[in-house]
């Protein structure tokens, strides 16, 4: 008869000191995005002009010019979504994931929290243009979740942060792949089979533990810039290259890259998606447009409902159980965060609205209200759990 599998498993010691050092650098990195997302608001609306030509200053030879604004979102998140790779191979080989039975858990949490809110946002917008923002909604910014549960949440479990971690994981490359068949307008095939010549070489040689940065240095701007060119979203080859680097070399990369990625990358992917002019907005929108209000209760309700639900009835319906010690508010707490939507969130706010300015603006101003209140409501569920945890 097989033994029962907890939904929060106690870590084994090489995973513990592997999640341990993960959120250390991603709190850091979630502090360093909402300071630059602060100081974008604080900028754009005191000097907008300023703000935007910085924005949108273009540069780079004819065939490839890009401005400040879209080398941030096409080239600074590839390598935010290299380190996801890399961190969802790890899981996949030594992690959470590597037991079927234990990865069935954090998948279909995931999962959840990803197919609800993404149902509600289109409810509230089906039948219209904005109705194609259904993609926004679906991802938790690891950095910033992570930073809150840190700072509140110090006396709650291990084994609640690396639930929260690989579910982000998990929902990462769901949204990646959201990205790259749901936003990808048309294909450049030459250029596509380009990139794809690129990252499999760039596979091989990983596959070969052949060493060398200038080998893997040049096939990754390769790979990047043929994406770039073919229409898809050129962010998708950094999540093939984290997923195609060797275990032994991706550990010690990730060492290098990461504080690259949550100190340089995403707050500065921040600061120049979160600067939006308030004097545009009508700030009624957030309670009268349908995609603030598909944002806000997709986010705030959507997310822990996804999460919390799939969870309870994979509980209920399985073999799986809640760890002993926990309860199904340590879980709701975590659902509560996973309402910290904004990196992801805002890339896909990005490529959805890109034809309509005055939706892609509320969407932004929705994105960071309803990652406040999300954070502001779990960090209130964290203290009540930090005190059942006090001996």
């Amino acid at each position: 008869m097989s033994t029962p599998r907890k939904i929060l498993n106690k870590l084994p010691q090489r995973q513990l000191s592997w999640v341990i050092n993960a959120l250390r650098k991603e709190t850091t990195g979630g502090v360093l995005l909402l300071l630059a997302a602060v100081a974008a608001l604080v900028w754009a609306n005191l000097d907008f002009a300023g703000y935007s030509f910085l924005r949108d200053f273009k540069f780079g030879p004819s065939d490839l010019t890009l401005s400040f604004g879209h080398l941030a979102s096409d080239g600074l998140l590839a390598i935010f979504f290299f380190v996801a790779g890399m961190e969802l191979k790890h899981e996949l080989v030594v992690g959470s994931l590597k037991d079927k039975s234990i990865a069935a858990v954090p998948i279909a949490a995931a999962i959840g929290g990803m197919a609800v809110p993404a149902l509600l946002f289109f409810a509230f917008n089906a039948g219209s243009t904005t109705s194609t923002g259904w993609g926004i909604p679906m991802a938790t910014d690891i950095a910033f979740a992570l930073a809150v549960l840190a700072v509140a949440g110090k006396r709650l479990p291990i084994e609640l942060r690396a639930f929260l971690l690989t579910l982000a994981v998990v929902d990462d490359l769901g949204a990646i792949l959201v990205i790259a068949i749901f936003y990808t307008a048309s294909i450049n095939l030459i250029a596509l089979l380009a990139a794809v010549a690129a990252i499999a070489t760039f596979g091989f040689l990983q596959a070969k533990n052949v060493r060398g940065w200038y080998f893997y240095l040049p096939l990754a701007l390769l790979g990047w810039a043929s994406l770039l060119e073919s229409g898809v979203h050129a962010t998708i080859a950094g999540v093939a290259m984290g997923l195609l680097m060797n275990l032994k070399t991706s550990d010690r990369v990730m060492h290098f890259v990461h504080p690259v990625s949550a100190g340089f990358a995403v707050p500065v992917f921040a600061f120049f998606s979160a600067g939006v002019y308030l004097q545009d907005i009508n700030i009624g929108q957030l309670v009268t447009s349908p995609v603030a209000i598909g944002i806000l209760v997709a986010l705030v309700l959507g997310k822990p409902i996804g999460i919390v639900g799939t969870s309870w009835l994979l509980a209920k319906f399985s073999r799986a159980s809640l760890s002993d010690g926990l309860s199904w508010w340590d879980v709701s707490t975590v659902g509560l965060l996973a309402g910290v939507g904004f990196t992801v969130s805002l890339l896909i706010n990005e490529l959805a609205f890109k034809a309509n300015h005055e939706s892609e603006s509320i969407g932004i101003l929705a994105v960071l209200v309803s990652s406040t209140l999300a954070a502001i409501l779990a960090t209130i569920a964290i203290q009540f759990r930090n005190r059942a945890y006090i001996k």
